[in-house]
C-alpha cells in the first residue's frame, strides 16, 4: 500500500516538475470560494520556476522512499 501511494506521489511530483500549469488549473475549482478572478491568481514565471523546484526536491524525496521502502 505504501509502495503505491509513493508511485502516486512520484506521478505528481513529476507533473509538478514538468508542467506546472496543469496543476494550477486542475485547482481553480478549489479556489472558487475564495477568489472572484482566476487570472489574476495565476503564478508569474518565477512562481512557476519555484514550483518546479519544490517538485524536483518533492520527487526526489519520494524516490529515496521508494526505494528504501523497497530494500
Amino acid at each position: 500500500m505504501i509502495v503505491v501511494l509513493l508511485c502516486v506521489f512520484m506521478v505528481v511530483g513529476l507533473i509538478q516538475v514538468i508542467k506546472p500549469q496543469l496543476l494550477w488549473r486542475v485547482n481553480r475549482p478549489l479556489q472558487r470560494p475564495f477568489v472572484k478572478d482566476y487570472d489574476a491568481t495565476e503564478p508569474t514565471r518565477a512562481g512557476y520556476a519555484m514550483t518546479r523546484v519544490v517538485g524536483g526536491i518533492f520527487l526526489i524525496v519520494a524516490v529515496w522512499m521508494l526505494v528504501r521502502q523497497i530494500s
